[in-house]
């Protein structure tokens, strides 16, 4: 049996004001090719499927067309798809009845049921093939009670142990299912969450999850129950503390610059259903890039022997440049713009360090607020207004608490 692993395809996201659906539709068009070249049987994704929680028109045009070819692919029996952080439960829900007729499942959200979590996948025989415990990414409000009075520290307990307790539930649910069937078929995981010693990078949108940082799970949270764990939400390709049966895939687009030399990945999942159901091997497949991306920085001889090469090999790469000479250039701009003059190159972002250290860390003309995540907004509010360091830590968790209830407001639902 083979399985493919994706997850935070971000569909809609835009880079400095660039629209990427031809990215997003050539990366949808290569999936499906792979798809039939490894006959793959399962295609799981693990969350964050859209960008936002009101994708637009194109987005969902780019998602329901990918779903129908797929539909019609010979060997993919079956998909599974569970909501992310980025994504509306009730958005990707609300088809659900009718995409089962394409044998398309969909968790948008947590069930109070554990089984109604737990998908008995079946062959063209009608012979059950996987069980997929397909849990999205768990909100706050799915697994914590709040409680007047309580700290951060009890709150973080709290999450971690309602995780845990959903996990378990549906591990045993899963099994029990499996022993009622009387077969030995492999139980998958799917998860949405921020592990323990996750891999990020700087600028690739990827947010803590839930008020503080203990909430962050690591492979002894996932019952020994399951064969192979599939995590959405880190954008890095990556196993959970070494792990290999519990991993990221990773985004299959770079989502930032700071992702730009970034290998992206889908992970292809083989068990060998003849010997041994559990045994499983793992192999990542290389996703073609499909837009460069280039950061260049340096002094401005560095910067423009560079944009020299690009130019050379008649790139129409975006670039980010990042310029940190000593010398102070106040028309820097200008001599970008000459630079990729007859070229096809664009300059999507420049930051001039230097300019920035002259006027003392204030937003300077070139600094836009896609530079600024809300943390570092929060932070310049605190200091312009001389907050005193014993008030910081308090405030800062009631900020991250108001944003986790932003982030987890569903604007779908009635």
């Amino acid at each position: 049996m083979k399985i493919l692993h994706t997850s935070d395809w971000h569909l809609g996201r835009m880079l400095y004001g660039r629209k990427r659906y031809q990215e997003f539709e050539a990366f949808l068009v290569w999936l499906t090719q792979v798809i039939q070249q490894h006959d793959v049987e399962v295609l799981i994704v693990a969350g964050d499927i859209f960008d936002t929680t009101s994708p637009s028109n194109r987005a969902q045009q780019l998602y329901y067309r990918f779903l129908c070819n797929i539909a019609a692919a010979p060997s993919c029996r079956h998909v599974v798809i569970v909501a992310g952080n980025h994504d509306s439960p009730s958005f990707l829900n609300a088809p659900k009845e009718l995409l089962k007729v394409l044998h398309v499942h969909v968790v948008g959200s947590a069930c109070e049921n554990p089984a109604e979590e737990v998908l008995v996948l079946r062959d063209e025989q009608g012979e059950p093939e996987l069980i997929v415990a397909a849990v999205p990414y768990l909100r706050d409000r799915d697994i914590r009670l709040a409680e007047a009075g309580e700290s951060i520290d009890d709150k973080e307990r709290k999450l971690l142990e309602g995780i845990r307790q959903h996990y378990a539930a549906v591990a045993a649910t899963a099994e029990q299912q499996r022993k009622a069937l009387n077969v030995d078929i492999p139980i998958v995981a799917t998860g949405h969450l921020f592990t323990a010693g996750g891999q990020t990078i700087d600028g690739d949108g990827v947010r803590d999850l839930y008020v503080g940082s203990l909430a962050h799970v690591n492979a002894s949270m996932f019952p020994q129950a399951f064969d192979y764990v599939a995590l959405g939400h880190l954008h890095i390709p990556q196993a959970v503390n070494a792990v290999e049966t519990i991993r990221y895939s990773g985004s299959p687009i770079a989502m930032g610059f700071g992702e730009a030399k970034q290998q992206k990945t889908v992970c292809l999942v083989k068990f060998d259903v003849e010997s041994n159901a559990t045994a499983v091997t793992v192999e990542q497949l290389h996703v073609p890039v499909f837009q460069k991306l280039e950061r260049i920085k340096g002094d401005w001889d560095h910067i423009a022997r560079e944009f020299l090469a690009l130019s050379a090999t008649q790139s129409d790469a975006w670039v980010e440049v990042v310029y940190d000479g000593k010398e102070l250039i106040g028309d820097l701009r200008q001599r970008l713009d000459a630079a990729i003059a007859d070229s096809d190159i664009e300059i999507l972002r420049v930051k001039n360090t230097r300019v920035i250290e002259r006027v003392l860390g204030q937003v300077h003309i070139e600094e836009q607020l896609d530079d600024l995540d809300v943390n570092d907004v929060f932070t310049r509010c605190l200091n312009a207004h001389d907050i005193p360091e014993l008030q910081r830590s308090e405030l800062m968790a009631s900020y991250q608490q108001t944003l986790t209830s932003l982030y987890d407001d569903d604007k779908h639902e009635e």
